[in-house]
Parts: C-alpha cells; structure tokens; sequence
C-alpha cells in the first residue's frame, strides 16, 4: 500500500502522496492540492519545494555528498576530464573510447563562430561585463543556426546542437576577454583539449603561443568539473522553467547566464577575493578580522565559507583545495593574497565559533584564488562559472523536452495587494 500524509483543513483530511526517490529521499506530492483543498502552498525562495523529479543530480547536504549520475564527485574529479562528465551528464552513462571520440570532434568542429558574429561584438563595449556579452552572443548564435529552433529533435540532432553550444560558449568568453582588454582574437585550435583551448584562446599573442601547464590544465578540468551540476540551483531551474514554455536550447542557456550572473549565484568567488583585498588594504591582521566577523554588530562577513545546502565541508572544496595546494605556489608566487587565505583558513578551521557553525571553506573560496593566479581577470570567473554548468544546463533543458509529462511552469501567488476598488477620474484626485 502506497504512503500518504494527511492535511486537515476545514474539518476535512486530505490524503497527499508520498513520493520516494532513489536515494531515499522524501516528498509530499501536493500537484493536486489547489483542484482539492482550494489552497495553495506558500514556499518563498522555493527552499522547501521539489519542482521536479531529475535523474541527473543527488546532492546530501548533511553528508556532504555529491554525485552526477550517481558517480562521485571525488572520482570524477580525480579520474574523469570535463568533456567525459558532460557526456556522462547529458547522456546517463560514462562514455566508450568511440562516443568520447566522437563528441571530441564535435567539439572540435564546432568551437568556430560564424564570422557575421563579429559585427555584433564589434556593437558591445569593451567595458561591458562578460556575462553580458555571454548571453548575447548565445542568443545571436542561434540566430546562424536555425536547427535549434527544431520542436523535434531526435537524440542525433539534440547531440550536435549540445556540441555547438559546449564549443561555442567557449569560443565566446575567450574572444569577449580579448575585446575587453583590446587584443586580436585568437582561433581555437583544433589540437588542443577543450581546456587547453580555451586557455590558448585567451593567453596567446600574435608573436607569442600560450603553453599550458598539464597541471593548470587539470586544476582548469577540475574546476569546470566541479560547476558542471549543482541539482535545482538559481540558474539550472531558470533553465528549466524557460524550457519548459519549449523555448530553444540557445535560449533558455541565455537566461541559465542571466540567472547566473546574480552575485548570490555566480558572484561568490569575486566576493571572496574582494574580501582579501579589504583585509590587505586595510592593513588588519586575519586575527582582527575574524574578530569582526564574530561581532554581530560590525557588519562583516566572512565570505567562502559555509553553504546553503552544505551542513557539512562542501565536498568540491575539499578536492580544489588540493589543487590549489599544488598549483598555487607555482603560479602565485609571493601573491598577498594567496597568503592571507591560507592564514584564514587554517584560523577558520581551528576556530569553535566557525566549527559549531559549520562555516567550512566552500568551493567559492578555492575556485577564485586558482583562476586568478591563472591569470584571469575576476570579471571572467562567473563566465568560467557557465562554462562549467554549461552541461548540466544542457541536461537538464534535454530532460524537460524529453518529458512527456512536462507542461510549462506557472507558479502561484498569494495577493496581498489593495482589494476591488473604483477608479478616480484625473479632476477628482
């Protein structure tokens, strides 16, 4: 016999499914409490909300457990490349030597823009932000493929327009930093890995090629790896609540940037740099610092550490934490700020009030501190940022359009505005 919960209301029981996953996870399936009870549920921030069933993602914050497709994130990490996860991600399966091959070269094939997109580069400010510029140019992209309009892809026509947008998206951030900083653009090169390649794109100089370190290049899979999915985040059911009106893939990963943007999103990496910054140019000691985070009163706070699904140490901090560990030295050098992190961790993890408070470093706090001893600018990392959710937008666009159940996302309200009133002509005001 199936689970039911019981609601009372107005002196009658209601029975409401209980739904079960395959981690066990637990739900109260309420689609049919307003046909029913004639009430809705008030849920702000949707923090208690289920908006979907999704096979891609199992997050436990309480463990701190990460899985895409039910493969840990420790292991994907450490013996997968960003390429291989996302097919894993957008496909349900980790890939034979022949699919990654496959996928690799469409990658390759497709990393070119289409050279009428340089006019409208050419119409963005070099000062505008790189998020700005990224979903602009998704957007016009699908303009130069009109297959992305298609209402019904099959799966051989949905893997070539995920390939293009993978590709492409890199191509986009490396040649909107060029613009910014007043530099040719520079071609992918069909030779290089995906990670190599962008890095290539961004770092090349007309006289003189950019030679990635094979262990940047991992920290660079790693991160991306890490951003690849995250479950119902801000961006990932803005991309599914856009596709699920079956707007095109291009478009609905357009708005995942926009979401992204946002600095309670995409933001908090920049934010924890900015911290370091106020901590050196104040001239405060890490010491004087944690003491005003610990004042109420002061109004500071202590940025990349804790999460909002993580009650435990975020699983991906503990992996970039390694690699910052290997590649920082080398790439930072006597960096202030690379020294003043260090020093705040070691005191945050020693520290009761941190330690009852379950504010451990996150991946927020790792992930600026590599990219920009890599050396790119902080207005890019929300950019690095899609670029690594980019196939788990994918995923989960194709998991909304492959639903037949799925019908477009229409949440409620409850009005509190003004009640019926009359209108006042001008002359009586």
């Amino acid at each position: 016999m199936s689970e039911h919960a019981q609601l009372q209301l107005d002196g009658k029981t209601f029975n409401m499914p209980v739904v079960v996953g395959s981690e066990n996870e637990r739900g109260v399936d309420i689609t049919k409490l307003r046909a029913q009870t004639g009430h809705i549920t008030l849920d702000p921030g949707y923090g208690n909300t289920g908006s979907c069933t999704s096979e891609i993602c199992y997050i436990d914050g309480e463990k701190g457990i990460l899985r895409y497709r039910g493969y840990p994130i420790e292991q994907l990490a450490e013996k997968s490349t960003f390429i291989e996860t996302a097919y894993l991600l957008i496909w349900g399966k980790l890939p034979n030597k022949q699919e990654l091959a496959e996928f690799s070269t469409q990658l390759t094939d497709h990393a070119l823009l289409h050279e009428g997109l340089r006019s409208v580069f050419e119409g963005i400010p070099p000062y505008g932000h790189p998020m700005a510029t990224l979903s602009a140019m998704i957007n016009a992209c699908s303009c130069y493929h009109p297959e992305v309009m298609d209402q019904h892809l099959d799966d051989q026509e949905f893997k070539v327009l995920a390939a293009k947008l993978m590709s492409k998206v890199r191509t986009i951030a490396a040649f909107s930093y060029k613009q910014s900083v007043g530099q040719p653009a520079r071609y992918p090169d069909p030779s290089l890995d995906y990670a190599s390649n962008f890095l290539h794109m961004m770092f090349s100089m007309p006289y003189q090629r950019y030679a990635a370190d094979p262990d940047v290049v991992r920290a660079l899979n790693q991160i991306l790896i890490l951003h690849a999915d995250h479950e119902q985040n801000c961006s990932t059911s803005t991309v599914r609540m856009v596709g699920s009106s079956q707007a095109n893939l291009f478009a609905s990963a357009a708005a995942g940037v926009c979401a992204l943007w946002g600095p309670l999103h995409g933001g908090a990496n920049v934010a924890v740099l900015n911290m370091l910054e106020q901590i050196h140019a104040s001239g405060d000691n890490v010491a004087d610092y944690v003491a005003k985070v610990k004042d109420k009163s002061s109004g500071i706070r202590l940025m990349g550490f804790g999460h909002r699904v993580y009650k435990n140490f975020d699983p991906r901090a503990q992996i970039l934490k390694k690699a910052a560990d290997k590649v920082l030295p080398r790439l930072g050098g006597d960096d202030h700020l690379l020294d003043i992190a260090k020093e705040l961790e070691a005191v945050a993890l020693h520290d009761e009030y941190f330690i009852e408070r379950k504010l451990y470093p996150n991946v927020d706090f790792y992930s600026g501190l590599i990219m920009r001893a890599m050396g790119i600018p902080m207005n890019m990392f929300t950019v690095m940022f899609a670029i690594g959710r980019m196939p788990g937008w994918i995923a989960h666009w194709y998991e909304v359009y492959k639903d037949p159940t799925s019908r477009i996302n229409r949440p409620r309200q409850i009005y509190t505005g003004e009640t019926q009133r009359d209108y006042i002509p001008m002359e009586q005001r």
